[in-house]
């Protein structure tokens, strides 16, 4: 499987140029024969917080609309970063994952809410699992701060068990060493491939790291983005990998869940 990041810049509440950024990185996804593409943390507004009235996408339906419509005519899968919705009259940051033939396959609300951003004040958690089988492969995807709770991330693995895990972030520079170790820990311990998206740019309050990366089930870096420039990084991906190592090791047989409590 063929997968592209779209580690792009994000315009702080400016919905329409936000989506014209996505469209062209699709494009240029598609363009280099990509089977997925992934997205970044809230592309449709950035954090923009104390805006979220004026920007949040109500029911999700706009960013639909248009990942549905990019999947059909680039006949790409998408795994749509996230947005900001709003669904009644709770705000959440939620995950789109779209097919190929425009199925949206999956919705998912932010389970862990960062203080440190202030997210926890304006917006509301989500309460569900978030896998998928996307291009014919068992995966599973998180938002951001989520990768600081690797019970959440193996509960989440667990579940099929997933041989890919999508990770999509908006996430500071100054604490992008520790990205990284946490995104090989997670690739390791779930004998996985991690595909993990960042941003790059800055918003009024921070500055993001991008460092994109692709990590195989031992934790090697495969791909890893530039800090500052916007880019769509493509690689293969084999999953006869798993299957070894999964042989060798079978963590998930071997996992005790009662007794994790």
């Amino acid at each position: 499987m063929k997968v592209a990041l779209a580690q792009i810049d994000i315009q702080l509440a400016d919905v329409d140029k936000n989506e014209q950024r996505i469209m062209q990185a699709v494009a240029q996804a598609a363009d280099q024969e990509a089977d997925v593409v992934v997205l970044p943390e809230m592309w449709n507004s950035g954090y923009a917080l104390q805006r979220l009235k004026e920007v949040a996408d109500v029911g999700g339906t706009r960013t639909k609309q248009l990942l549905q419509s990019l999947s059909k005519e680039y006949d790409i899968n998408i795994v749509g970063g996230s947005v900001a919705t709003l669904k009644g009259q709770e705000f959440y940051n939620t995950m789109y994952v779209v097919s190929n033939d425009g199925q949206c396959l999956s919705e998912y609300d932010k389970v862990h809410l960062i203080g440190l951003m202030h997210e926890d004040r304006y917006m509301t958690a989500g309460s569900h699992l978030n896998t998928f089988e996307l291009a014919g492969t068992p995966s599973a995807g998180v938002i951001c701060y989520d990768i600081r709770f690797p019970e959440w991330v193996r509960t989440n693995m667990a579940q099929i068990p997933a041989k890919v895990l999508y990770v999509v972030a908006q996430w500071p520079i100054q604490r992008i060493e520790q990205w990284q170790v946490m995104l090989q820990s997670r690739a390791i311990e779930n004998q996985a491939y991690v595909v993990a998206v960042n941003r790059v740019g800055a918003d009024d309050d921070n500055t993001f790291g991008g460092r994109s990366l692709v990590i195989d089930p031992l934790g090697h870096i495969m791909i890893k983005g530039s800090a500052e420039k916007e880019e769509i990084y493509v690689t293969d991906i084999d999953f006869a990998q798993i299957d070894n190592i999964r042989g060798q090791m079978p963590i998930f047989l071997d996992r005790k869940p009662h007794l994790y409590r």
